[in-house]
């Protein structure tokens, strides 16, 4: 069980509210995450890298000299890759990257990330109503009040996309908007501060708990 005080859109106390995710054992729950994040990191890898081997250089037939008596040594090819523009050794080759977790695991691991962080979690009352037209200085302002440091890494959890907050949030330097349905364990890990709202955590018990 987590408790969080509730802050309002001036950042004064206004009660208090708590959750419960299942979460993974504390013997693995390290290894459940990192794994989790091993794994979104590497499906975000493109694998397009690709260099030409020998065989796909352009040029190269003809043998450069006759085999003997140059005094040089032999050579079949200069599209060898010993020659200067000759191909690849083991270089990389298109290849995919991604790997599979279950799907239970993967969702216990973004349960114990998301609580892991509670410590870092601010959570505030529905503020998208405050904003009557997208206003990037008030919401700046509204971070400042809840107690985010300036050039702190921000992740702004919403329950559901609102197109003033957005407008609002796209042009602040290190803040990252998502909805609740859409978290990672990466944004969860990587933000100095996770603000959310009690809706979005009522919908993040609804889609990811079991």
């Amino acid at each position: 069980m987590v408790d969080c005080v509730v802050k309002d859109w001036q950042g004064a106390e206004n009660g208090t509210t708590s959750f419960e995710l299942k979460v993974a054992k504390p013997e693995t729950a390290k290894s459940v995450v990192h794994r989790a994040l091993v794994r979104q990191l590497a499906n975000a890898r493109q694998g397009t890298a690709s260099t030409k081997t020998r065989a796909e250089v352009r040029g190269g037939g003809r043998k450069p000299w006759r085999q003997k008596g140059t005094g040089r040594a032999r050579a079949g090819s200069n599209r060898s890759p010993l020659w200067r523009g000759g191909g690849v050794i083991f270089g990389p080759k298109p290849r995919d990257y991604s790997q599979k977790m279950n799907r239970k695991e993967r969702r216990l691991a973004l349960r114990t990330a998301f609580q892991s962080r509670a410590e870092h979690l601010i959570l505030v009352e529905e503020f998208a109503s405050n904003l009557e037209r997208p206003k990037t200085k008030e919401l700046v302002g509204a971070l400042t009040r809840w107690g985010v440091e300036p050039g702190s890494k921000v992740l702004m959890i919403m329950a559901e996309r609102d197109e003033n907050v957005y407008l609002s949030a796209r042009n602040v330097a290190n803040l990252r908007l998502i909805s609740a349905n859409n978290l990672n364990v990466f944004d969860l890990l990587h933000a100095d501060h996770i603000i959310t709202t009690a809706a979005a955590i009522a919908k993040i018990q609804e889609v990811y708990g079991d």
